[in-house]
């Protein structure tokens, strides 16, 4: 067994060991945080991903192609 597991490591629920004390209750926060900046980086990027994308289909539209 690796150093410092303790006998009991894994017999709590997974919530009730990850989130339980004052560094559970910090790692939900910054959780919670980063997954709130995601979101609101998809939201804000996503108008401008979108607009490329319509950009570089009518492109292909007009460009002129090479047939043999």
């Amino acid at each position: 067994m690796p150093r410092g597991f303790g006998r009991n490591y894994g017999k709590r629920s997974l919530l009730g060991y990850r989130f339980g004390g004052f560094y559970g209750l910090l790692d939900a926060l910054l959780l919670i945080g980063m997954l709130y900046f995601l979101v609101k980086l998809l939201l804000v990027a996503l108008p401008y991903a979108l607009g490329l994308l319509v950009i570089f289909i009518i492109r292909g539209f007009l460009r002129p192609r090479i047939v043999f």
